[in-house]
């Protein structure tokens, strides 16, 4: 499991990448939570998953998906990432693995997480 040390070198990268990719988020708590850590350019899907990806499409950048990591979270990953690749849509799968050596699950508990870390 990372220390809170990697833990916040994750977060420093992730914040750099979020100044020229699209995160890709499920819902606005998950949304609210990477925005605690100044990471910009969310996206959540409350839009059909269709919409989402003609939208990441259209806005031409790289994409790091961070749904969450339950059973319906790699399900909507899984959709996203089939069809994103499809139009050539770049996708950074790094954030997510580093996420999976974690007991992290959902990210909108990421704030909780990394203060039990201490």
């Amino acid at each position: 499991m990372p220390s809170k040390q990697e833990f916040n070198e994750f977060l420093k990268k992730l914040r750099k990448e979020s100044e020229y990719s699209i995160i890709i988020v499920e819902g606005i708590k998950d949304k609210k939570s990477l925005e605690k850590f100044d990471i910009k350019n969310i996206i959540t899907l409350k839009r059909p998953l269709y919409a989402v990806i003609e939208n990441v499409v259209k806005i031409g950048r790289p994409c790091i998906i961070l749904t969450d990591l339950d059973k319906k979270g790699k399900e909507l990953y899984s959709r996203l990432s089939s069809g994103l690749k499809q139009f050539g849509v770049k996708i950074d799968n790094n954030p997510r693995d580093f996420l999976f050596k974690t007991n992290l699950r959902q990210i909108e508990g990421l704030p909780s997480y990394l203060e039990k870390l201490d």
